[in-house]
């Protein structure tokens, strides 16, 4: 809340240099914000007595837009891929899969192995597991299993973070 807004008694007032003004009636402290062509603006209303800011309130929100702005242009957004394996499947294949897993990590991403079993290949889910460390033994240099191999229904599940 800015200058009349503002529907407290008495405030605590804090100048545009950042010295504490004290408490004085919301009356004086608009006058004296309006003597510096500024704004009164309620900073902390849920204390007793609110502290209000002598300054001015749109360079004010200029900024704080610029700060979110840049805050959210230097994000970066961790996506999970996801690369599916099967039972059968070659050992070209399993290293052209390694190749663009590979990608993902020096990317930043984190990556879900998941590998399926059909019909009776459910009952072999312990080769299913052996398929799936060697897949990561080929990408191990470049990422790290932050949850291993876990046996999910008819699927065997890892997911890999890229190193540091």
């Amino acid at each position: 809340m800015i200058n009349n807004q503002i529907r407290e008694r008495e405030v605590r007032v804090i100048d545009e240099n950042g010295t504490q003004l004290g408490i004085i009636s919301l009356v004086e402290a608009n006058k004296i914000a309006d003597q510096k062509n500024l704004d009164l603006v309620n900073i902390s209303p849920n204390v007793v007595p609110p502290v209000c800011k002598i300054m001015d309130y749109s360079k004010y929100r200029f900024e704080q837009i610029k700060k979110e702005k840049e805050a959210r242009k230097n994000q970066k957004t961790v996506a999970l891929k996801e690369m599916q394996l099967s039972m059968v499947i070659s050992e070209h294949d399993m290293c052209y899969k390694a190749k663009n897993v590979i990608r993902f990590l020096t990317d930043g991403d984190k990556v879900k192995v998941v590998l399926r079993m059909r019909g009776r290949q459910q009952a072999y889910a312990d080769q299913g597991i052996e398929k799936i460390n060697k897949f990561f033994s080929m990408i191990a240099d470049h990422g790290i299993a932050e949850k291993p191999a876990v046996v999910v229904g008819q699927y065997i599940i890892m997911i890999v973070v890229p190193k540091k």
